[in-house]
């Protein structure tokens, strides 16, 4: 990599840090609360017009990538405005495009970028997966587990070798269960059905609690997978 590059890649890394930083520390308590009020959120969309849930999936991308939200309440939000389909769809659509977008911040970057937005704790716990014989499996089992650090592992993922197409459909397969649960509490909430709303949270809670003990014992099993004769390996 020659010294131009080098510095273009430095500078750029600068800027990402400091705007992630700037929107966390100015913007993170009233981004929550506006995103946590999904009327007014429903109010401020529907200025927009026929636009509004173009902004709704614009502002959904911007969260994956910067915003320092929980995923679930703007997946629920989506759901109270929108209803359970269109609010799935749209959550998924937005949560797609940051996907991509974090993707590709992993791959421009590399590990400078994970060595600063990552606790140390949490890149020695996932570091294994930059040259996992089976990335892609691990990757969709790891989604798969409630209350994983997807957005921190997709940006780990821009690293590894893993096609990204493979990882997209992988990542959004394993995403769809919790982005429809929370959709569906959100219409519901919104339609005053309590009965489903109580339901679907024990389970959304329980499933969360299941995969946060799990997690521990499940990361350390996926970490020594061993490649089988005739696994194809992945490449850059």
């Amino acid at each position: 990599m020659n010294n131009r590059l080098l510095w273009v890649k430095g500078l750029d890394l600068l800027f990402f840090v400091g705007t992630v930083v700037f929107v966390t520390v100015k913007y993170a308590t009233p981004l929550t609360r506006f995103f946590s009020n999904a009327n007014q959120l429903g109010e401020y969309l529907a200025s927009f017009g026929i636009w509004g849930a173009a902004v709704f999936v614009l502002l959904q991308a911007v969260q994956v990538v910067i915003a320092p939200i929980p995923g679930e309440v703007t997946q629920f939000a989506g759901g109270f405005i929108y209803g359970t389909i269109q609010g799935t769809l749209f959550s998924i659509l937005g949560i797609l495009m940051g996907s991509v977008m974090v993707f590709g911040l992993g791959r421009w970057f590399g590990l400078p970028l994970l060595r600063v937005i990552m606790p140390g704790k949490t890149f020695q716990k996932f570091e294994f997966l930059l040259n996992h014989p089976k990335t892609e499996l691990v990757i969709l089992i790891l989604f798969l587990i409630p209350g994983s650090p997807k957005d921190i592992l997709t940006y780990i993922a821009g690293l590894t070798p893993v096609k990204p197409l493979h990882f997209f459909i992988a990542a959004m397969v394993a995403r769809f269960p919790g982005i429809l649960l929370s959709s569906y509490i959100g219409a519901h909430v919104e339609a005053k059905a309590y009965g489903p709303v109580i339901v679907a949270t024990v389970i959304a809670l329980g499933l969360f609690v299941a995969g946060v003990l799990l997690q521990d014992r499940i990361v350390p099993m996926l970490k020594h997978l061993k490649e089988k004769p005739g696994d194809r390996k992945l490449r850059p």
